[in-house]
């Protein structure tokens, strides 16, 4: 996006440094991620800056809406519903393809989640990656010009609010096998919180334990919830010692419900220029001809799965909760990257948190995808290179 720039990083870009920097990724914790990491960062010009924003903004005042309980109840109707749901969600991740309308680039969302993201790996990716280009300090990951002491603190006291680290813990199931575990390495390291499994879990009345590392029995305060309810429904060989929907004395980073409340459940309620039309299967009035420009996704499903790209009119006539699905128009990413071969399709996550007090959610920092293929994810994108997990950079204020 920014010419200038990435005419610099292509002139300086080796698969030798490329290969240094995921070295010194796998470096802190003897441990290279399961996912692709993108060779380049993402050079956010001003201008799409100002749209992601606005963009999430809009997005954000819906979520405000004095109705929007009320309309995401049915949500939790159709999932799970777990006791004691605080006022605001804690953690918001809004996504955008770039995408081109009218010759002009406009971001335009595709999914929007109230659940946490890799927020400790984004600053630690953008750390390495101006050990390798320094020219970088002239950009940030972060909105608002903040720097990475002020964002640590900033997400330390959202994960935390004030409760002893010790009494806070990330929960995930099986965190060790997860693709996301990077994160949760950081995490540790950075916030200084245990990461627990389910199964490690001890309830005594409506009070939870773990073990520390020291085999001593502390309660847990605070949960840090990476829990995705799709993987734990499945995980059927799992023995829990409790269950979210108990009545728990304990409180939530990212309480469960904001999962189901803010999810693809809400795309149909959202219409502007940053939206894209979408449809509620149970609210279909008839199947459009011209289905080559819609794609199915299910309401609640997490990395991708479930969608039908090319979808046909059998598709839609097989799934029976209609309720629990979507119609969504397609749009067209727009190759925006110049690769040293070819262009590459960019998705920006912006990733948000809310703190407990404030009046707003605050846009924090991001997270990029980029593709070559039909769509972002792993199996559109398997032998090729500039794709992959990275993070968009905004020239400093």
């Amino acid at each position: 996006m920014i010419s200038s720039y990435r005419n610099l990083f292509n002139s300086q870009f080796t698969a030798e440094k490329y290969q240094e920097f995921k070295n010194d990724i796998a470096s802190d914790f003897d441990y290279l991620p399961t996912f692709r990491i993108a060779e380049t960062p993402f050079f956010i010009s001003k201008e799409l800056k100002k749209q992601l924003v606005e963009g999430s903004e809009q997005v954000i005042a819906f979520i405000q809406s004095d109705r929007f309980k009320e309309l995401t109840n049915k949500s939790l109707e159709l999932n799970h519903s777990v006791p004691n749901e605080d006022e605001h969600t804690t953690f918001l991740a809004i996504d955008f393809g770039i995408c081109e309308e009218n010759g002009a680039i406009l971001p335009k969302l595709i999914e929007v989640q109230g659940f946490p993201s890799l927020y400790n790996y984004q600053q630690n990716l953008y750390t390495k990656f101006k050990k390798q280009y320094p020219f970088l300090e002239a950009f940030t990951p972060f909105f608002n010009d903040r720097n990475e002491t002020e964002f640590l603190h900033h997400l330390e006291e959202v994960i935390c609010n004030n409760h002893p680290k010790e009494n806070v813990i990330l929960l995930e199931i099986e965190p060790e096998k997860q693709n996301t575990k990077i994160d949760f390495y950081y995490c540790k390291r950075d916030i200084g919180i245990p990461v627990v499994c389910v199964t490690e879990i001890i309830k005594k009345g409506k009070q939870l334990f773990y073990t520390n590392e020291d085999g001593k029995e502390v309660l847990v305060k605070r949960i840090y919830n990476r829990v995705i309810f799709d993987e734990l429904d499945l995980r059927t060989d799992l023995k829990l010692n409790f269950h979210f929907t108990d009545e728990l004395d304990v409180k939530w980073a990212g309480h469960p419900n904001w999962f189901f409340r803010i999810s693809k459940f809400i795309l149909p309620f959202l219409k502007g220029n940053y939206f894209i039309e979408s449809t509620l299967l149970s609210e279909l009035e008839s199947i459009p001809e011209d289905l080559e420009n819609y794609v199915l996704k299910p309401l609640f499903s997490f990395s991708g799965s479930g969608v039908i790209f090319h979808v046909k009119k059998e598709d839609i006539e097989a799934v029976v909760e209609k309720e629990l699905y979507i119609l969504q128009k397609k749009v067209y990413y727009s190759p925006i990257v110049q690769s040293p071969e070819g262009k590459v399709k960019a998705e920006v996550r912006v990733l948000c948190t809310w703190k407990k007090g404030d009046a707003a959610p605050t846009l924090l920092c991001n997270l990029v995808r980029l593709s070559r293929g039909e769509m972002i994810g792993v199996k559109f994108n398997k032998d090729k290179d500039w794709v992959g997990g990275t993070i968009g950079l905004f020239e400093r204020e």
